[in-house]
């Protein structure tokens, strides 16, 4: 009985086998996604609440309704650019901690825009000219503000790790003082860190009337599966990958490394700054201070979580923005502090970043895959 069970699944297994090789890559993640929510479960027992009560909360707060799904999509939006920016330095060799500064520079730049560029040009401009400029103007920023780094690295040898969190503080700081200076909203009373509203020719659509759900999702997924394509089949997206791997292999093959890295962090800071820059033309339509929760550096957790891949970090922002989502539902049904989600996504970085850990506790053989995330000084 049990051999002929075994013959008649054994065609099954094998169209099968396919799937599941393409499967593999994500079993280390999502191991260490039910690790550390097995942790965090427990944490939430030692609190005095009840663990299924307080994910059951959490799912409802993140897909309980159309509207939480809309939530869960639009905190999406930004950590999938901000996830992408970070993946690609990754796949480049490179580890840019400066997603919040740019990403802050990509909402004023953006905010600027939709507000002043038509009174600096005298005209009025319409929705398919602003729109557009106002976007590329906040991926503009991010740009240069991740070239920056890129050619101190290139040309001097200094870490990017170093310049990125350096630059971190210069570009936040900068925001600060022009939101409380030139740029701050002369409205009589308005006493906050924030510009003017954007004009409406500046302000990108909703996706679905009544929701906050807008069109930067999908635009958020196409630079994904650009990112996605452009590594795998283009001539650029190959010298990525080599000069993230073997800098020497990749000098060696007539790779020119030091203009690589200069653009591949140039295209790192511009996703982040497109992030800042759809904050403040689909949802904010102004930039405040402190509006980005902390999108650049989640992001890192985000872009590991996801193995530096576009699909994989596409996954990782959904799981991370359906915890956030779901933290508010979850806390109000249980009690539980809200914090306990900043603690969980916590571990699922650990449990990432220590997948040999991962692999003893489930009795996973075979070689672990190595990501070059960043080289040494001068390397």
């Amino acid at each position: 009985m049990r051999e002929r069970l075994i013959r008649r699944l054994q065609p099954l297994l094998r169209r099968l086998q396919p799937l599941l090789r393409r499967l593999e890559p994500l079993r280390l993640p999502a191991l260490s996604v039910f690790t550390a929510m097995i942790l965090g479960g427990v944490l939430i027992a030692l609190a005095g609440g009840n663990p299924l009560d307080a994910y059951a909360g959490m799912a409802e707060g993140a897909f309980g309704s159309p509207r939480a799904v809309s939530e869960t999509l639009v905190w999406a939006t930004p950590y999938i650019l901000a996830g992408l920016s970070v993946s690609l330095a990754f796949r480049g060799g490179l580890f840019n901690i400066g997603a919040e500064g740019q990403l802050a520079l990509g909402a004023l730049s953006a905010a600027w825009a939709g507000h002043s560029l038509p009174r600096l040009l005298g005209v009025g401009l319409p929705a398919a000219l602003h729109l557009p400029a106002t976007l590329l103007l906040g991926a503009l920023a991010g740009a240069l503000w991740g070239a920056a780094p890129g050619w101190i690295k290139a040309r001097a040898g200094g870490h990017e790790v170093i310049s990125t969190i350096m630059l971190n503080y210069v570009a936040l700081n900068a925001v600060s003082f022009l939101l409380n200076g030139p740029m701050k909203d002369p409205a009589p009373g308005n006493v906050l860190s924030r510009s003017p509203l954007i004009d409406e020719s500046a302000r990108l659509p909703a996706l679905v009337d009544g929701f906050r759900l807008h069109w930067g999702f999908p635009l958020a997924l196409l630079a994904a599966a650009l990112v996605g394509w452009g590594l795998r089949r283009t001539a650029f997206g190959f010298e990525i990958r080599t000069a993230g791997q073997n800098p020497d292999a990749a000098r060696y093959a007539g790779v020119r490394v030091s203009r690589t890295v200069i653009v591949t962090m140039a295209l790192s800071g511009a996703l982040a700054g497109l992030a800042g820059a759809l904050e403040v033309s689909a949802l904010h339509h102004r930039h405040e201070l402190g509006f980005s929760q902390g999108y650049g550096f989640d992001a890192i957790a985000i872009a590991l979580l996801g193995k530096a891949h576009p699909g994989g970090t596409v996954l990782a922002a959904l799981l991370f923005s359906a915890m956030r989502s779901g933290a508010t539902r979850m806390q109000f049904l249980t009690q539980i502090p809200i914090d306990v989600i900043s603690v969980i996504q916590a571990l699922i970085l650990l449990f990432v970043a220590a997948d040999t850990l991962v692999r003893r506790i489930y009795r996973i053989r075979g070689e672990r895959e190595r990501l070059v995330l960043t080289r040494g000084w001068g390397g």
